[in-house]
């Protein structure tokens, strides 16, 4: 019984998240969401702020204290083994929902793009920008990374088995492709207000603060394969390389982390 139980906390756990992030490429670009990251101003400036850094630090510290591998050994103590992903899953659609519900519009625009055709190319880019977030998480396993391949094998009664360290496509020439498109999710739009600025570099110093306790975990946790992969690979902007070097074998990388 409990292995369908947990089997069913893991799948309802990934319908939330696919939700929150259905729910996410609306409220960014204000598309057929009932609240939205911009607006009129309904609070004074320093209240709206205070209240937008703070839903921003809640999902901040929500997203990394649970990926902390301390953290986990706890939360196991009290959540089946198998179940931790999920729960991690479904406490990052609380939190993102709870940022949803609260989110203050501050008014002000920063930038405008007021022409058709650089409207859509921009809202291209934006769409492509989900598009590597999508393409790049099955490329690690997108499965594993949202919890159901852990609650599925423990439904068949079979062991969890980490995947294999290795750098399939774009992880071949930056070491966070997957943080690249969410990137390009947060900056990309035609329409840039203050409460849009204020979400996306907090969000983009969640991201370089993130990458720094990510490494050091999968240092950690892969040794020496990982340390040489991250003194090869660009973080995140890759470079021209010579025909040797990118054609040097590598090994791929599924983070334990994110």
């Amino acid at each position: 019984m409990q292995r369908h139980l947990i089997l069913l906390y893991g799948a309802i756990s990934y319908a939330l998240t696919l939700g929150a992030f259905a729910y996410l490429a609306g409220f960014v670009i204000g598309w057929g969401t009932p609240t939205v990251l911009d607006g009129p101003a309904r609070l004074s400036l320093p209240t709206a702020l205070a209240v937008n850094a703070g839903l921003l630090a809640l999902f901040g510290l929500q997203h990394s204290l649970m990926a902390r591998q301390g953290f986990k050994r706890w939360l196991t103590r009290f959540v089946p083994q198998a179940a931790e992903r999920s729960t991690y899953c479904l406490m990052s659609c609380v939190a993102l929902f709870v940022l949803y519900a609260f989110w203050q519009p501050m008014g002000g625009t920063i930038w405008e793009v007021e022409s058709v055709v650089g409207r859509n190319f921009l809202y291209a880019l934006y769409a492509s920008g989900w598009a590597v977030v999508l393409c790049t998480s099955f490329l690690i396993h997108h499965f594993d990374l949202f919890g159901l391949r852990q609650v599925w094998l423990n439904w068949l009664g079979k062991p969890y088995t980490p995947l294999r360290f290795r750098t399939p496509g774009p992880y071949r020439y930056v070491r966070h492709p997957l943080y690249v498109g969410w990137l390009m999710v947060f900056w990309i739009t035609p329409y840039m207000t203050a409460a849009h600025l204020v979400f996306a570099l907090g969000l983009t110093a969640y991201i370089l603060i993130a990458i720094r306790y990510e490494e050091r975990d999968l240092v950690a946790h892969f040794g020496r394969e990982y340390a040489v992969y991250k003194r090869r690979t660009p973080m995140l902007i890759p470079r021209v390389l010579s025909g040797s070097e990118a054609d040097r074998p590598t090994v791929a990388v599924k983070s334990p982390v994110v």
